[in-house]
């Protein structure tokens, strides 16, 4: 069988790894104010059993099957059920209750791992052929949906997991352009890179677990992109796969143009796609020379206001760091309450002299918001930058408290996910979304946002929590991230679906974007129309019917779905 591997089918990353609050002595107590859950009487709940899970059978032909297997070879396809489990759902939490309480309305029928661009081109002339659906697969990570069959689907439905083509195919050193294979995860191209002395700068919280095909088609931003940009910066050139006609092969190919005006850009218009236009292939992205030095430095301000403001006039000025990110007062306490003991030297300057000196500043301890801003380059580049930003944080009544804090983040940037694993297993949901918006209009939509979830909190009878933090920064804006939790009653989805919902619609109601950078998927789609207007609708839902009129490329994605086979 194939030697791709996958993360584990009923949560996040791989099986041996998670969440443990046992050396964290202030997170139960934390817990316990935040959703009212005691974690010393909790029950966690049993690891779901793969063998009692309601999967029906495969609907995919025995011809068509081997026709596939014609193209990739017998060890490529797989109707295996844990095949077909783990490629039907990402990893939201929709996701996870679905499937820990055994309920998938429809699961993929058959999975495809292509060697190379020539097999993708077969694989979906074949597919094309059948009229069945076809869905890129790259790392499955994605939370808003993006990768399920419609529930209603009669098609056959083929998940095309682009896992074998991995590899950093090409450097052009001269230019900082690199050719990558849409199947490469972020560690296994970053190491890649990293051998000849280069980096893509572009680190989302899933990067274990997540390709840059996977990226470029959810159009996702790092936490480096105030310095490397988002994904759509960084990818210069494409190659797409769509079915072949007799006039021509089927490869779309995007050239790595710096810059070019050749009407409405496709480039655009596949970065963000979701496999709606077809299968990328290929990415050739802008790489950089691995700096000299990194840090990453904390900060503290006395409240939001301050920390919003700071970075705006970091924003605006001559700095240009690497990260900018603050945490309000609520996510500041939460970091807190998942730092391990602390002993000697390290306990008393955090737990009395840093709080003594806050509190001679004038400081309410419970308003003080943590912030992490990161600097790469040269030795001189980064203590100008340190200088510049430094200023700045002052000017705003914040104080540096040096890289320590820093490395901690540094070191479990991409561990998060696992904790909305550990309040599943609690019985309590931790849920991400995440919105853009003018530095106007930044503080009021926090505080609707809050407002809101707390609305809905008091809807549904739940004790909730809303923390957030500022992630990315902009000339003219900035993304606010928010996760929220709350214990779950008699209908999880329920009650989750009250909680997101209200988040969701006060982003759009208070100047936002409906996501950030995790992509519209079904998760976010019912919004779209009040993010782009009824005529943005229009336009793309008339781009995505003119090239795939037989709505076999991931229907019904980022606007809601045109066809699907029902009839039988």
């Amino acid at each position: 069988m194939t030697a791709v591997e996958h993360m584990k089918w009923w949560g996040w990353g791989v099986e041996g790894v998670g969440f443990h609050h046992e050396d964290k002595p202030a997170f139960a107590p934390f817990v316990l104010n935040a959703v009212g859950l005691d974690l010393s009487t909790a029950t966690r709940a049993e690891q779901p059993v793969f063998d009692e899970l309601n999967l029906a059978p495969s609907a995919a032909r025995a011809e068509f099957t081997a026709a596939l297997a014609g193209i990739v070879g017998e060890d490529h396809v797989s109707t295996d059920d844990m095949d077909r489990v783990v490629h039907t759902y990402g990893k939201s939490l929709r996701d996870l209750v679905r499937i820990r309480s055994n309920l998938i309305a429809r699961a993929v029928d058959v999975v495809v791992y292509p060697a190379d661009e020539a097999e993708v081109q077969k694989v979906v002339d074949a597919a094309v052929a059948e009229d069945a659906v076809l869905i890129p697969f790259g790392g499955g990570s994605n939370i808003a949906g993006s990768l399920e069959p419609h529930a209603d689907e009669t098609r056959t439905v083929v998940s095309l997991d682009m896992g074998r083509m991995n590899r950093v195919l090409d450097i052009d050193v001269e230019s900082g352009l690199a050719r990558i294979g849409a199947g490469a995860l972020g560690p296994h191209l970053e190491e890649q890179l990293a051998a000849e002395g280069w980096t893509i700068g572009h680190f989302p919280d899933s990067f274990t677990h997540s390709t840059i095909g996977g990226w470029a088609a959810t159009r996702s931003s790092g936490m480096q992109s105030d310095k490397y940009g988002d994904i759509a910066q960084i990818v210069r050139g494409l190659r797409v796969v769509r079915p072949s006609h007799d006039d021509r092969d089927g490869v779309l190919v995007i050239p790595a143009i710096p810059s070019a005006s050749t009407g409405p850009s496709v480039r655009e218009m596949i970065v963000g796609s979701e496999g709606r236009l077809g299968v990328i292939t290929e990415v050739t992205a802008q790489v950089h020379r691995v700096a000299e030095v990194r840090e990453i430095q904390a900060y503290f301000f006395p409240n939001w206001s301050a920390g919003l403001a700071a970075m705006q006039a970091i924003s605006e000025s001559d700095a240009s760091p690497i990260i900018t990110r603050v945490s309000d007062s609520r996510e500041t306490g939460f970091s807190m309450a998942t730092s391990k003991e602390r002993h000697g030297i390290d306990a008393l300057l955090a737990e009395r002299v840093l709080p003594t000196l806050m509190r001679r500043k004038g400081w309410n301890l419970e308003d003080i918001c943590l912030s992490f801003i990161g600097f790469e380059g040269g030795a001189d580049h980064v203590k100008r930058q340190k200088k510049l930003v430094g200023a700045i944080v002052k000017a705003h009544g914040g104080m540096g408290v040096g890289t320590g804090p820093g490395v901690l983040y540094d070191q479990k940037k991409f561990d998060t996910p696992y904790l909305r694993d550990f309040l599943l297993d609690m019985g309590a949901a931790g849920d991400v979304s995440e919105t853009a918006a003018p530095w106007s209009k930044l503080a009021g939509l926090y505080d609707g946002v809050v407002t809101a979830a707390n609305r809905a909190y008091d809807e549904i009878g739940a004790k909730g929590w809303i923390m957030c933090h500022l992630s990315h920064s902009y000339h003219s804006g900035a993304c606010l991230y928010f996760t929220f939790a709350f214990v779950f009653g008699d209908d999880p989805i329920g009650e989750y679906d009250v909680v997101k919902s209200a988040i969701q619609q006060a982003f759009v109601d208070n100047g936002g974007t409906i996501s950030h950078h995790h992509g519209v998927g079904l998760e976010h789609s019912p919004w779209i129309e009040q993010d782009i207007s009824a005529e943005g609708v229009a336009v793309m839902r008339g781009l995505f019917q003119a090239v795939d009129p037989g709505a076999n490329f991931n229907p019904g994605k980022v606007v809601p779905v045109d066809r699907v086979r029902v009839d039988g």
